[in-house]
C-alpha cells in the first residue's frame, strides 16, 4: 500500500507532515496533537490504523532522557507495553529517535512505530499504529509519512 500523499499545512512554527490522501483527519484533536488521522477502511483485524503527530515543550535538549521518560509514561498508560526495536539515526538531515513497541487494545495486539525529534526544547513525536496482523500492510506507509515530517 503506497497511497498518494497530500500536504498537511499547520500554522507557522508548528510541525508539518503529509497524510495519505484518503485518510480521515480529526477536526479537533486532543491538546498537543497537531494532526491525528485514521485509515479510510477497517482492515480484517478490526483495528483501524492511525497516525498522530504530537508537539510538546520538553524543557531540555536531552533526546535520550526525554524518550526514556516518555516510554515510562506510556508503560503506565498502555496495557502490556513491550519495546521491540529502538534506534537513533539521521532521517533526512535530522536526528531522530525511533521506537517500535507493542501493546494491547482489548484483545488486539497493536504495533506502533514512533519517531521523535527534539529541537530547542520542543519535542515532536509521530506515532503510527496498526494491529500486528495488519502491520506489514502499513509499515511502508508509516515510513513514508515519517520521511515527510518537518519538526517545529
Amino acid at each position: 500500500m503506497n497511497p498518494t500523499q497530500q500536504p498537511t499545512r499547520q500554522p507557522t512554527r508548528q510541525p508539518t507532515l503529509s497524510v495519505p490522501s484518503r485518510w480521515r483527519r480529526r477536526t479537533e484533536p486532543a491538546p498537543g496533537v497537531v494532526v491525528a488521522a485514521r485509515a479510510p477502511s477497517l482492515p480484517p483485524s478490526g483495528v483501524r490504523p492511525e497516525l498522530t503527530l504530537h508537539r510538546t515543550a520538553v524543557g531540555h535538549d536531552d533526546h535520550v532522557r526525554w524518550r526514556e521518560q516518555a516510554l515510562v509514561e506510556l508503560a503506565g498508560l498502555l496495557d502490556d507495553l513491550a519495546v521491540e526495536d529502538d534506534d537513533a539515526y539521521d532521517l533526512d538531515g535530522r536526528d531522530v529517535v525511533y521506537h517500535r513497541f507493542a501493546h494491547r487494545v482489548g484483545s488486539a495486539d497493536v504495533l506502533c512505530d514512533q519517531w521523535s525529534w527534539l529541537t530547542h526544547g520542543v519535542g515532536t513525536t509521530l506515532t503510527c499504529s496498526a494491529a500486528r496482523d495488519d502491520y506489514l500492510d502499513y509499515s511502508e506507509v508509516f515510513e513514508a509519512v515519517a520521511a515527510t515530517v518537518s519538526p517545529a
